[in-house]
């Protein structure tokens, strides 16, 4: 099977020329593009399978970059910036982002989340959550159709909450979810006491999770920015 396309949008030469060395050693195709404009035309023309995106553009801001892409496509989006403020970080993940990378990076790092965006592509291509009725994970086990999940065999007992924040993470997995993002999606608002709930139910959550055989954790917290459901080789 071929390595996916890679669009790289940098407008640093020299740090646009390690990524795509990078991807070149590790037999990645790519297509580069050095301002916002033409990131999004490069986009449009040949539709790649992840986009490695700075925010820090000539042109226009990465966040636009990514509204534009999200008006037509759900590709993936990792971000690379120098930004290192979680502000910067919620707004490109609100906007669409899947990841966020802060310079300096280490290729090894690069490498690993793009290894992670590939296992998140694969499983949608072939078994989307969207499509099946059941979800696995590791111990864990997501039947949507009857509304209950378990962990081990034995049936979690969850709240209506716990459950639907169980579910929005599975059917991201691999992916941040902001506290914005999770808060309208269960409650509908992103007030600050729905934030303070949402960590009380995550806690909560994460404890029963935890309980199973192999201590597995399947949720990742993000401080100051949200939580990833991990993905269980």
């Amino acid at each position: 099977m071929n390595k996916p396309l890679i669009l790289v949008v940098e407008d640093d030469t020299p740090v646009r020329n390690l990524i795509t060395m990078t991807l070149k050693t590790h037999e990645y195709r790519y297509l580069s593009a050095q301002n916002g404009a033409s990131a999004v035309m490069e986009a449009l023309s040949h539709n790649p399978d992840i986009v490695l995106l700075d925010l820090g553009l000539p042109d226009m801001d990465g966040v636009e970059v990514i509204q534009k892409i999200r008006s037509w496509s759900n590709m993936p989006i990792i971000v690379i910036s120098a930004r290192t403020e979680d502000s910067d970080k919620i707004g490109a993940l609100d906007a669409g982002a899947d990841d966020y990378l802060t310079k300096p990076f280490s290729v090894d790092e690069l490498l690993a989340r793009l290894r992670v965006t590939q296992r998140r592509l694969s499983m949608m291509k072939t078994d989307s959550v969207q499509d099946s009725p059941i979800f696995t994970n590791g111990a864990l086990k997501i039947d949507y159709a009857a509304g209950c999940a378990y962990l081990d065999g034995t049936e979690l007992h969850l709240t209506p909450i716990e459950y639907k924040l169980l579910c929005l993470l599975s059917k991201n997995v691999g992916k941040v979810l902001t506290h914005t993002y999770i808060t309208q999606q269960i409650w509908g608002s992103s007030w600050e006491n729905d934030i303070a709930s949402l960590r009380v139910f995550m806690a909560t959550l994460r404890k029963k999770l935890e309980r199973g055989k192999d201590g597995q954790q399947y949720i990742q917290t993000h401080i100051g920015i949200g939580y990833r459901m991990l993905r269980i080789e």
